[in-house]
């Protein structure tokens, strides 16, 4: 044989053996068989050169489907070629026929020995196949070498008998060529590529899918572009097509139902590519599939390449080690089971053995039902039978063309081969498909992510249980912070004919999903046209305030309040829809002050003509306004914020109601309260449409949790959502916060970054930006930047006051400038501006804004009476959740007591101060507390970490109300603060205490 063949020597070894005999004056027929690209034309072929080197008369005959109307075509083209017997025809007598082709080739091997070699017998006429049969009865005593070669691929439609069916294994040889193996695969490619990559070969071996004739095709395509060129996942990236050719050829020799089966699955796990959220479908071997893994067609090249970049290239084998969960306690119950309980338990050896046995044979169980369930799927969308379905996915497993994933279902064995086998079908076929394949899932009860999945390719036909489908996923989605699968079924619904009233509403939902997925230039349009559409009052006003939410997000806050403005100038008769818009426009306008004094000025104005035109949300809105402005103190701003929580509130109107009154909590220090306001707010949006006080009350959850002083909580939790609403690039309250968060734990290195990613000179004005100005200040006075903190602390009150927030329950700009002004040598500038900020806290009256004020208005006034205002401070701040600003109003008045001379009371309280600094986890704080005690002559006395003596104050109570046996629940009631606090606390005092059950806490609390 010439021509060497990979991994064919078996073939070769036979052939030859044959040949010899033959020679020797015994002949016999031998059939090559194999599925299609196989190459057993390139076997024959090569056969057929070495037969004629050892002196055989080669004749050739290659079969084909156009000839098979006409009777012994096959054996004519075999034989007829020779000059002298060109006039041999066949005549009406088939047999008598048959008898002179046969003299024909007894006269052949009377002159010398013969290779019969005959091509793709399977597509032969029957009169010629059944020459062939006979033939091969009577050459046993002839120098005759008959071979053949013929297709033996599974299809869907089964084919007939195959040549040999008839004949005696006596007089017949058969071989089977096998697919390449992907050692044999690779070599191939190295051949063509000597400086291919181990990962780019492997890329190249899956789309080969083990067969000669794709491999060639497809490194044929590849040698315009040779690696590092990445091994391309479209047909459109090859040239000059060779590959999607040749797997168009493979389909077409298959027959028409395989073909519809194979595109039919290639078509569902396309629309399977664009799930990137591990959701699992609503089958076991869906959920099986898809728990936690991305795409395995798409990712293969990547992952598998990787896989093997260091080794060989293996045969068909699933890269990487995968466990594949089982899909319910079944398998578990079945032999594994009775292996486990018939195994000795005292032999370790034979527990081992039957517990891997029991592994391998429930994720065999699973793969098994996981095939199943796809096989099922595929053929009920194609039509097809469902167990010839199953062993079609069985046979191109085995050689290569599909490959298990780690559920063990059959998938494409690379992304080009999908591709390519998807190409011969049009644009509307595969839309048919893709219907087809959610009709059937929607039969068998699939989840809805999968069935709309499907619809995402799928042609627009009106019909209702798509429309209801592609709704439905898109709220699930929504729901599970799955935005951009949201948008998508969106999209796609809106292309299905809808009245106006439900293209409204479905535009209002779309818009709001891309605005909150960062595509704000498609969003706005989305909810302009659908402001513009016909539809319901309520219906046109959540699409109002949506789009006057996303205006505004993009800086644009007249427009926003102009839209809202102008739909509620068509609302006459429907006064509860008409302040709900009043409200929005006073919310939104916060975003500009020259927008934020109109709206409120007009607010204000019809309150006092006619507070039932406001609405409780707007009174609280009123509530707010007076609080930041510093003409309402804390008692009096909750007591009218409780009251208007009691009224009934329109569904529209309720969450600003909500997002206000927890705001305003928090400024009062009563954080459980605003914490269980929050948590209700955040329960009633809906997260397919857009409204302003999400962000307002995820904001003020960030402000609880700095008001904690939770700085973990903060670092872990805002990274990741700081930037989710910016459009125009300005910082964000989030922002403000991880800026803080950072200082305080000592990572100002960080924090400096994060602050040099805004440039602040055209950013448009915001409460956001003044927050961040603050932020910023804290920053650079840590840094020793005093006068750069100086002029970010002014500059953020010069910005509030223009806002008439002149109130320090949003921002103590004037405490932290007067401390830059006593840093800088200023105290008579310093006193001035905390006299002023304790006269407004006292006006607010809670023990975190009192207690600032007090302490940095005492180290300004220094003597008896700034002895007096620091001690006041501490004291007023004891009992107050202000954690931080007692451990602050500590350090400062033991500095004052240490200059004053009493240095034992002065480092008493600075070792209380360092204490409380590191249970906080303040950095700075305990940095501060330490240099203070070296300066005033102390040390640090070991804190206690553990024992009743490291309970905080908090976590004594409510661990000693737990000792009485009361309940969670009851001592949330009697103190008045969430079920959630009582339990963390009650887990923090247990690890301080070192005990692990309730019933010994009075023993520990006791000692």
């Amino acid at each position: 044989m010439t021509g060497p063949l990979r991994e064919r020597e078996d073939a070769h070894a036979l052939l030859t053996a044959e040949a010899e005999r033959a020679r020797a004056g015994a002949g016999r027929l031998v059939v090559l068989r194999g599925a299609t690209g196989t190459g057993r034309s390139a076997v024959l072929e090569a056969a057929a050169a070495h037969a004629a080197h050892l002196g055989l008369r080669v004749l050739r005959a290659r079969c084909s489907p156009d000839d098979s109307a006409l009777p012994f075509s096959s054996v004519l083209h075999l034989l007829g070629s020779v000059p002298e017997f060109a006039d041999v025809g066949p005549g009406d007598d088939d047999r008598g026929s048959a008898a002179r082709l046969w003299r024909l080739l007894r006269s052949y091997a009377d002159e010398t020995p013969l290779m019969v070699a005959v091509d793709d017998v399977h597509l032969a006429d029957e009169a010629s196949r059944r020459w062939f049969v006979e033939a091969a009865r009577r050459i046993d005593r002839l120098p005759v070498l008959m071979v053949a070669t013929e297709r033996s691929q599974y299809d869907i439609d089964p084919r007939p008998a195959g040549l040999t069916h008839s004949l005696s294994p006596s007089v017949v040889r058969t071989h089977t060529l096998a697919p390449l193996t992907d050692d044999a695969s690779a070599d191939l490619v190295r051949a063509a590529f000597p400086t291919a990559s181990d990962r780019w070969t492997a890329d190249c071996v899956r789309a080969g899918a083990g067969s000669p004739l794709l491999l060639h095709a497809l490194l044929d395509d590849l040698d315009g572009a040779p690696p590092p060129t990445a091994v391309p996942r479209t047909c459109a990236a090859l040239y000059p097509g060779s590959y999607p050719a040749a797997v168009s050829w493979w389909l077409d020799s298959a027959g028409p139902a395989t073909a519809e089966v194979a595109r039919t699955l290639a078509a569902l796990e396309q629309a399977e590519r664009s799930d990137r959220t591990g959701r699992q479908p609503g089958d076991q071997a869906d959920r099986i599939a898809r728990r936690d893994r991305p795409d395995r067609g798409e990712t293969a090249g990547a992952a598998d390449g990787a896989g093997r970049a260091e080794g060989s290239v293996t045969r068909n084998a699933v890269p990487g080690p995968f466990f594949v969960p089982v899909p319910g306690p079944a398998p578990f119950l079945d032999a594994p089971h009775a292996a486990l309980t018939a195994a000795d338990p005292t032999d370790p050896t034979t527990t081992t053995e039957c517990a891997t046995a029991a592994t391998e044979t429930a994720t065999e169980t699973a793969a098994e039902a996981a095939t199943d369930t796809l096989a099922a799927l595929v053929a009920d969308a194609s039509g097809a039978d469902p167990a010839r379905v199953s062993g079609w996915f069985t046979a191109m497993t085995r050689l290569g063309v599909l490959r298990p994933d780690p559920a063990g279902r059959p998938r494409y064995a690379h992304p080009l081969l999908r591709d390519a086998v998807l190409g011969g079908w049009s644009t509307a076929r595969r839309q048919d498909a893709h219907q087809a394949v959610a009709q059937a899932m929607l039969r068998r009860g699939d989840h809805l992510d999968a069935v709309a999945r499907q619809l995402l390719g799928s042609a627009p036909a009106g019909l209702s249980w798509a429309l209801r489908v592609l709704r439905d996923a898109a709220t699930v989605a929504a729901r599970d912070a799955r935005r951009g699968d949201a948008v998508r079924y969106l999209r796609r619904a809106l292309q299905e004919p809808l009245p106006d009233d439900l293209r409204q509403r479905l535009l209002t939902e779309l818009g709001s999903l891309e605005y909150a997925s960062a595509d704000t230039p498609a969003g706005i349009p989305r909810l302009a046209e659908a402001l513009d559409l016909p539809a319901a009052p309520r219906d046109q006003v959540r699409t109002a305030i949506a789009l006057g939410t996303a205006l505004v997000g993009r800086g644009e806050v007249r427009t926003a309040v102009e839209v809202l403005r102008r739909l509620e100038g068509r609302l006459v008769g429907h006064p509860d829809l008409a302040r709900a818009l009043q409200t929005a426009s006073a919310l939104l306008s916060d975003q500009d002050q020259t927008v934020r004094r109109e709206a409120y000025r007009w607010l204000t104005d019809t309150a006092e003509r006619s507070p039932e035109l406001v609405g409780a949300s707007g009174q609280a809105l009123l509530v707010r306004y007076a609080a930041t402005a510093g003409d309402l103190p804390a008692q009096e701003a909750m007591r009218r914020l409780r009251t208007l929580l009691t009224e009934p509130a329109d569904p529209l109107a309720e969450p600003f109601l909500l997002g206000t009154a927890a705001a305003v909590a928090q400024w009062a220090d009563e954080l459980d309260e605003a914490e269980r306001l929050v948590e209700r707010g955040l329960a009633g949006q809906r997260p397919t449409l857009l409204h302003p006080m999400e962000q307002a009350l995820l904001d003020t959850r960030w402000d609880i949790a700095a008001a904690r002083g939770a700085y973990g909580a903060l670092l872990d939790a805002l990274p990741g959502r700081a930037r989710g609403r910016r459009t125009g690039g300005g910082p964000v309250n989030a922002d403000a916060h991880t800026l803080l968060a950072l200082v305080e734990t000592g990572r100002t290195q960080e924090a400096r970054r994060l602050a040099d990613t805004f440039d602040l000179r055209d950013t448009s004005d915001s409460w956001e930006l003044n927050r961040f100005l603050y932020a910023r200040g804290v920053l650079r006075f840590t840094e020793g930047d005093v006068a750069g903190a100086l002029h970010d602390f002014l500059e953020c009150g010069r910005r509030q006051s223009a806002r008439a927030v002149l109130s320090p329950v949003v921002t103590p700009w004037r405490t932290a400038a007067a401390e830059c002004r006593l840093a800088l040598g200023n105290p008579q500038e310093a006193l001035a501006l905390a006299t002023e900020e304790l006269r407004l806290a006292r006006v607010w009256n809670t023990p975190r804004t009192t207690g600032r004020a007090l302490r940095v208005l005492g180290r300004a006034t220094r003597g008896r009476r700034g002895l007096e205002l620091g001690a006041e401070a501490v004291a007023v701040l004891r009992d107050s959740p202000a954690e931080a600003e007692l451990v602050a109003s500590l350090l400062a008045h033991g500095r004052q007591l240490t200059a004053a001379g009493e240095r034992g009371r002065g480092r008493d309280h600075l070792r209380e101060g360092a204490e409380r600094a590191e249970r906080l986890g303040s950095v700075r704080l305990l940095t501060y507390a330490e240099e203070a005690l070296r300066t005033a002559g102390g040390r640090r006395t070991t804190p206690a970490h553990t024992g009743s003596g490291a309970l905080t104050g908090s976590e004594r109570r409510i661990a000693e109300l737990a000792a009485e046996g009361r309940t969670n629940t009851e001592i949330a009631e009697l103190l008045h603060v969430a079920r959630r606090t009582v339990e963390t606390h009650l887990t923090s005092a247990y690890r301080k205490l070192g005990i692990r059950r309730r019933g010994e806490l009075r023993g520990v609390l006791d000692d």
